[in-house]
Formats: C-alpha cells, sequence, structure tokens
C-alpha cells in the first residue's frame, strides 16, 4: 500500500513544523562549561540569555465593514450568475447543466490528484473518456477541473502540472501574518497555464449547456461556495480572467498553511471584498447540495455518476511517535479518510435510489510507491502513470464502495 500520507495532514505537519521554527532558537544558557566554577563566579553569571528579539508581525490592512445580510444577497459585479451557495436546493437546481452526460466529481488529495489526472489521459487514450455534462472540483480537483472540462487537447498541459512540479512551485515559507506559507508560486504557476486561451475554450463548452462547478469556502459566514466557472469565462474580459485564476487559488488554499483569498463583491451598492479558502472544509468532493443527498431527501440524480477520490481509503500501519506533529498528522489523515468514505457511501445510495450507474476511482492499495515528501515529482509521476494504466485498461472504475 502506499506509504503517502494524506496531503491534508502533510501540511498540517508542516505547519507545526514551520511554527516551530518561527519560535527561533532554543532559550536556554549556553551548555558549554564557564571558565571560572568558583561559586562567586556562578552567582555573577547570568542563569539564562536573554530571548532574541522576535520580528514584528507584519501589520495587514484592515477589511473592509459589511454585514451578514449584505453576505447573503452579495454578487459578483458584473457576472450575476458567478457563483452560488453550495448548500443552497434552489440555486443549484437553476445552476445545473442543460445538457446530457455524465457528472464527473474530482475530490481533493493535494499531490495525489495525479492520479485523477493519469485516469483521465488514460480514458482518452483508450478511446473511452465520457464527454461529461458536469465536472466539479474541490482543493486539488478544482485545479485540473478546467483542463478536464476544456477537453483532451489539455491532457499534456494536465500530465505536465502533476508530474513537474515540486513544493517549490506551490509555496514558500514565510507568510505575512495570514499563515505560514506564502503561496506566490501557485499564483504564478496558475496564472502562466489559466490562460485567455483556456478561459475562451471553457466559456464555449459553457454556451453549449456544460457546467463546471469549483468549491471555496467563505470563511466570513461559514458556507460552501459553488462557482460557475464557465459562466465566469464566458464574460471574456481581464476582470473575469482575474477572478478565474483567483477562484483557483482560493479553493486550494488551506486556512493556516495557505493565505486567504480575497474577492470583490457587491451588495446593495456597496462594494466590499469576501475572504475564501479551500472547499475541502465543506466537501471532499461535490455533486449535489448535503440535504439533498440525505437518504431522506427525494431529490433524483439525473445523470450517471463518476467519482475520482485523490487519496488512498486504505489505513496505514505506523507506530505513531509520542511527538506532537506525528501525532497530530495521523489523527487529521484518519478523519479527512473517515468523511471521504462517509461521502462515497452517500453518494452511492443517492444514485442507487435515482437509478443511474455509480463509477467510483480509488487509489488502489497495490500502489506503493513511497513519497519523499510534499509533491514529490518522482511519487506524483509513478502515480500518474498508474492512474493512466488504469484508465487506459479500462480497471480504474468500479460499480460500488
Amino acid at each position: 500500500m502506499t506509504v503517502s500520507r494524506g496531503p491534508i495532514a502533510r501540511f498540517v505537519a508542516a505547519v507545526l513544523a514551520a511554527n516551530a521554527v518561527a519560535a527561533g532558537p532554543s532559550l536556554a544558557a549556553d551548555p558549554s562549561p564557564p571558565h571560572d566554577l568558583s561559586s562567586q563566579a556562578r552567582k555573577a553569571a547570568p542563569k539564562t540569555r536573554p530571548a532574541p528579539a522576535r520580528p514584528e508581525k507584519p501589520t495587514l490592512p484592515p477589511r473592509e465593514s459589511f454585514t451578514a445580510f449584505e453576505q447573503q444577497s452579495a454578487a459578483i459585479p458584473g457576472i450575476p450568475d458567478a457563483r452560488f451557495w453550495a448548500d443552497s436546493e434552489t440555486a443549484y437546481l437553476a445552476a445545473l447543466p442543460s445538457a446530457q452526460g455524465p457528472w464527473l466529481a474530482l475530490s481533493s488529495g493535494g499531490a495525489d490528484g495525479a492520479f485523477g489526472a493519469g485516469i483521465l489521459v488514460g480514458l482518452t487514450a483508450a478511446g473511452q473518456r465520457p464527454d461529461f455534462a458536469l465536472v466539479t472540483g474541490v482543493s486539488t480537483g478544482a485545479l485540473m477541473a478546467p483542463f478536464v472540462f476544456a477537453g483532451p487537447r489539455y491532457d499534456a498541459q494536465l500530465k505536465e502540472s502533476y508530474t513537474t512540479i515540486t513544493s517549490a512551485d506551490i509555496f514558500e515559507l514565510g507568510g505575512q501574518g495570514e499563515s505560514f506559507f506564502d503561496t506566490w508560486p501557485l499564483k504564478d504557476a496558475i496564472a502562466k497555464r489559466v490562460t485567455p486561451a483556456l478561459l475562451a475554450d471553457v466559456a464555449a463548452e459553457h454556451r453549449k449547456g456544460r457546467r463546471l462547478f469549483v468549491l471555496t469556502t467563505n470563511l466570513d459566514i461559514e458556507r460552501p461556495v459553488a462557482w460557475n466557472m464557465g459562466a465566469i469565462a464566458a464574460a471574456g474580459d481581464r476582470r473575469a480572467l482575474e477572478l478565474f485564476r483567483a477562484v483557483l487559488l482560493a479553493a486550494t488554499s488551506i486556512p493556516g498553511a495557505f493565505p486567504p483569498v480575497l474577492i470583490e463583491v457587491r451588495a446593495n451598492g456597496h462594494t466590499f471584498r469576501e475572504m475564501h479558502g479551500d472547499g475541502g472544509l465543506h466537501n471532499q468532493f461535490f455533486v449535489a447540495p448535503a440535504k439533498m443527498m440525505a437518504s431522506t431527501s427525494s431529490y433524483r440524480l439525473p445523470a450517471p455518476i463518476y467519482l475520482i477520490i485523490n487519496t488512498s481509503l486504505t489505513p496505514t500501519f505506523v507506530v505513531t511517535p509520542r511527538d506532537t506533529i506525528a501525532i497530530l498528522n495521523r489523527a487529521v489523515a484518519a478523519g479527512v479518510r473517515t468523511l471521504t468514505r462517509a461521502m462515497i457511501d452517500i453518494t452511492y445510495a443517492a444514485a442507487r435510489r435515482s437509478d443511474v450507474p455509480f463509477h467510483l476511482a480509488v487509489i488502489d492499495p497495490k500502489f506503493d510507491t513511497p513519497s519523499r515528501g510534499a509533491f514529490d515529482p518522482d511519487y506524483m509521476t509513478a502515480l500518474f502513470t498508474f492512474g493512466f494504466e488504469q484508465g487506459k485498461n479500462g480497471l480504474a472504475f468500479r460499480m460500488a464502495p
């Protein structure tokens, strides 16, 4: 089985490590023996060194004031259908695709997104890739979703994105008061990959009745937001391109580890900026609002469901050290895995209730390439190849959890 631990857990460990580094050197006395060991010298010697001066915390500008009422009605200026509350049944139904075809949900998973990217490129190679009417993405799934939605002509970019990057292409240590890490490298990478040409291709598919949803979490009101990326792309101007990129950055911004993203909105003539973070805080993947997926709901899914889970669901055995980072790492990994399993079971039950086919892809325990750390390109390349072979050979999906 893979020895790669959950990506969220790895980032939590990295955050704690960064916190330890930020705390500075030990404040203990110099361990070297003094030259004069007389009682007088011992009395005169200071017991401890003075604490080193800590760097000043960056001062961030205050945020604009706005009310809960304004937040509820806020919209993107000029693109009223740019997003909807992902827990709103009415808004969700209004945003669904008019085109017919299966739905694809791409899960969170960090570097393990290489698995999903490999499957989709493998399906293309086999001539078996469905024309998905709806594509949704959470966290790393959000980053690959636009390229998947735009079609197989972006497979080369999809492969490159998940086989050549390193942690240096995602973040660097040294946040500005909102996080432990700075994600300027990821922001730069998104700007290079999300081009006006990609935006035009996404807009063209949107006009055919297909839909592309990316999830973030609105941290001000603690609700999930589904961004209608095709509607944003269809606006076609520079501001739409910048918003498209900002949403993708927000969708992968793990609070505390990565800085949140502020997105400008307007309500009742008042312009202000909302704070958005990783959509995985609410959903590891997204098919429909939780109430509609519940066993008590009468909602019927209208299309076959494909789930690509970019993480291993198999528990791993490790004798956990008596260490804060190791213990938290294991606990978070177990929690994310449990939540993902529960969401898969709920989706499977909803598909059966709706009498639509269910297809699930998860990382097989047979994959055993070790990861040397966050965003290890050798590990990601091996995982991409593993997913590619499964997609190409028709082995990627099973019909039940």
